[in-house]
């Protein structure tokens, strides 16, 4: 068994997808689009096989409790491959105007990391 993706509402489905593909190199596939439910997606991934699905539905509302703060996911962990890659992007995502939630630090389990917030405020792990 395997986890295939996870799949995240979002209400600006294209700012989304810019987001992930620029910062985070991600690979987009094909829109998909459900006009009768006013529903539609993109898968987002890497060649390793991890997959992430950014949807948007008209009548799904935003959360008020604050995201990362309350039940459900916590964040997405995205490994870039260095502590240098870490510093470098959460410096470059500063500089775009991003929330940094955490600056890069070595956690207690080990980790070297830095917490963003993604353009709908997901918390986002940069780690190396």
């Amino acid at each position: 068994m395997k986890i295939d993706h996870i799949a995240i509402w979002v209400n600006d489905l294209e700012g989304m997808r810019r987001f992930y593909t620029r910062f985070f190199n991600m690979e987009c596939g094909a829109k998909y689009e459900n006009t009768r439910r006013g529903f539609s997606s993109y898968f987002l991934s890497y060649p390793e096989g991890a997959r992430i699905e950014i949807m948007h539905q008209n009548d799904v509302y935003k959360n008020a409790l604050p995201k990362g703060m309350s039940n459900g996911i916590a964040h997405l962990a995205i490994s870039v491959g260095s502590v240098d890659k870490v510093d470098d992007l959460t410096e470059v995502l500063r500089r775009e105007g991003f929330v940094i939630q955490g600056e890069p630090r070595l956690t207690g389990d080990g980790y070297y990391e830095s917490i963003i917030l993604d353009p709908e405020g997901n918390y986002i792990e940069i780690t190396e």
